[in-house]
């Protein structure tokens, strides 16, 4: 058998002995995309993929042994949920899984604040979904140990967007030069509000396509004019595909809906299927947040552009850099 400390010793420039409390990301509470620069995704990056080389060789490894992991989820989840649980157990810690809220104290009135406060006094780190737009931050407020936002609301998803950024440089090589074309409920989505804010560090055509209720909030359109970036809104797809290096599908949210008869309105507005990608370039990919609804048509699942489950497992490399970083291991 490997010994993975050995192995961590021997090849890699990221993985210490120790903790490394001397860097940017120690402590470091991820909370929204606005607080990285390039410099800090090539890291996070360069890390994911060392991460992803161990997982590929040894499967687990004790870099996290004898850290606790909380994941408390207000909101649903099986994807970030899971690939965080996996990701601090594939590197030797254990998590506290809270899922359903509805079991907590927080069923008894309890506060946020509160909940963060218990939670660190079990906890190294604690990944946090929450209904609420900045109840991320607001935990950051009291919180001692790091706090990863998991998603607030409508707000942000910034290690949605982490992910998503690596999986395009992992299947196309660069973003660069790209055009990315954001597809579906652009307003409630808060995975493409953090994509988008992180695709402005770099040099792409961004174009935005949905119903004319479910646009990119104006206030973010209006900060990316800001920075250059200029991003195109359209309503037909058909207009930008031909062009499109990453189209980058969303679910219209249910739950984001106080108007059921709104929901119904918009609904199936776009369908992703072999017949639609008959127009889009031979190298490109789709990727999607999951879960999907029928936005993406189960008929696209073999094609080798469809990305999206693969997408996932990129998902898990990067959490596992995210938290080696953030807990002073890399």
């Amino acid at each position: 058998m490997v010994n993975p400390d050995r192995f961590t010793r021997s090849v890699s420039r990221h993985l210490p002995f120790g903790e490394k409390r001397d860097t940017r990301f120690y402590g470091m509470h991820i909370v929204s995309v606005q607080q990285f620069d390039r410099q800090d995704l090539d890291t996070i990056f360069e890390v994911a993929r060392e991460m992803r080389s161990m997982v590929e060789r040894v499967g687990s490894f004790d870099l996290l042994k004898g850290k606790v992991l909380a994941n408390l989820f207000y909101e649903s989840s099986t994807r970030t949920s899971s690939s965080f649980a996996a990701a601090v157990q594939r590197l030797g810690g254990s998590v506290l899984q809270i899922n359903n809220v509805t079991f907590s104290s927080v069923s008894k009135g309890e506060v946020l604040q509160d909940t963060i406060r218990t939670m660190e006094s079990y906890a190294d780190a604690i990944v946090l979904r929450h209904p609420e737009e900045g109840s991320a931050a607001i935990a950051a407020g009291v919180a001692t140990k790091p706090i990863i936002n998991a998603g607030d609301g409508p707000g942000e998803h910034p290690t949605q967007a982490l992910l998503d950024m690596f999986t395009i440089i992992e299947e196309l090589g660069r973003i660069d030069g790209l055009t990315v074309t954001m597809l579906g409920d652009l307003k409630y989505g808060r995975t493409v509000h953090s994509l988008a804010r992180l695709l402005a560090l770099y040099d792409i055509k961004l174009h935005f396509v949905a119903p004319d209720i479910l646009h990119m909030p104006a206030a973010l359109v209006d900060n990316l004019k800001g920075q250059g970036m200029g991003p195109c809104e359209h309503v037909n797809l058909e207009e930008v595909l031909p062009d499109t290096d990453v189209l980058y599908v969303t679910r219209v949210q249910r739950e984001r809906f106080d108007d059921p008869s709104m929901y119904d309105l918009v609904r199936g507005s776009y369908v992703v299927g072999p017949e639609t990608m008959a127009a889009a370039k031979e190298r490109m990919i789709v990727v999607h947040p999951l879960p999907r609804v029928d936005e993406i048509s189960m008929e696209l699942d073999d094609d080798p552009r469809a990305a999206y489950f693969r997408q996932m497992e990129y998902g898990m490399y990067v959490r596992m850099a995210l938290l080696a970083l953030v807990l002073g291991k890399a």
